[in-house]
């Protein structure tokens, strides 16, 4: 039995479903860059490949010391020991902040990495990708502009899969309408040909009125693809922002549905985020997860675990 599969639960119809739910065994992969509120390392995406654990996650510092400076792609046996590949510095790309990028095998054997960038001076994001032969190429690989959001929206924290030869982006939208308010957030659906060129195919989750997600929902990782089954995170206010906790929703019609005796899933510790959830299957039917989670002292570490 894989660690952690004696904690399987039912949830929402779904029959042994992994989640990533606090307990004992939480290891952390990448500490917080220092202490206090604001200094979060997270935001992470992974893959497994060839038994080797690809992760990349974005290094976070308060207002003040410059938000999201770095974004770092890792290499690990074990999954919970990386060592540090690569790092893209934010300058590079003008921009002023990092938020989550995401790490994606190319069927030729190359590799790109989106990245969520903000436009200095606005709340308005954007996201580039950068494509090489080796993960340890991709800070001088080809660039390319992947969505480049629109003065009405910004664009971040890309969802990015490659399946049966096709092209799935979950992304998280911001609208810009309501100054003080850019922190709203929805998820909408894009798919494409080659990864780069996307067709919008429309808003599939938001927030509820009156619940815990009520101020925005993300998409965060798939867990399944028939139906498509996510998890997502999200906050009930503005005063939430960046504490967001984490909850389940799948395909129902023509959308992702919240299932609603799940969630929120979240931190024991001060504000209890538990969010940017990413999930790696394991080839003994496992689920190692990667997920971005409140320490006591309101740093962020990046921690993993299994179920």
């Amino acid at each position: 039995m894989a660690p952690g599969r004696d904690r399987l639960t039912t949830v929402g119809g779904v029959t042994g479903l992994p989640l990533p739910t606090w307990a004992d065994d939480v290891a952390v992969v990448v500490a917080a860059p220092g202490p206090g509120p604001g200094h979060w390392s997270g935001a992470a995406s992974a893959v497994l490949v060839d038994g080797t654990f690809w992760l990349t996650y974005r290094v976070r510092r308060p207002l003040a010391a410059g938000r999201g400076v770095t974004v770092v792609v890792a290499r690990s046996a074990d999954g919970v020991g990386f060592d540090t590949v690569c790092e893209v510095p934010r300058d590079a790309f003008g921009a002023e902040s990092f938020e989550r990028p995401a790490l994606v095998p190319l069927p030729d054997g190359a590799w790109r990495l989106y990245l969520s960038c903000a436009t200095p001076g606005s709340k308005h994001w954007w996201v580039d990708s950068l494509t090489a032969a080796t993960p340890a190429g991709l800070p001088a690989g080809e660039r390319a502009t992947v969505h480049a959001g629109d003065a009405h929206t910004g664009v971040k924290d890309p969802v990015v899969q490659r399946r049966d030869g096709r092209w799935e982006m979950l992304l998280c939208c911001h609208p810009l309408d309501e100054p003080d308010a850019e922190d709203r957030m929805t998820t909408r659906r894009l798919t494409s040909d080659d990864g780069l060129a996307w067709v919008d195919r429309g808003e599939v989750l938001a927030g509820r009125p009156g619940e815990w997600d009520a101020r925005g929902a993300r998409a965060t990782t798939v867990l399944a693809t028939d139906p498509l089954t996510v998890l997502y995170d999200g906050r009930p206010d503005a005063a939430s922002n960046w504490h967001e906790t984490t909850g389940l929703a799948r395909w129902r019609g023509d959308r992702l549905v919240p299932v609603g005796d799940v969630g929120p899933l979240r931190s024991p510790c001060s504000d209890g985020a538990l969010r940017y959830a990413a999930a790696v299957p394991l080839p003994d039917g496992g689920t190692r997860y990667y997920v971005e989670a409140a320490r006591p002292d309101g740093a962020h570490d990046l921690v993993s675990m299994v179920r």
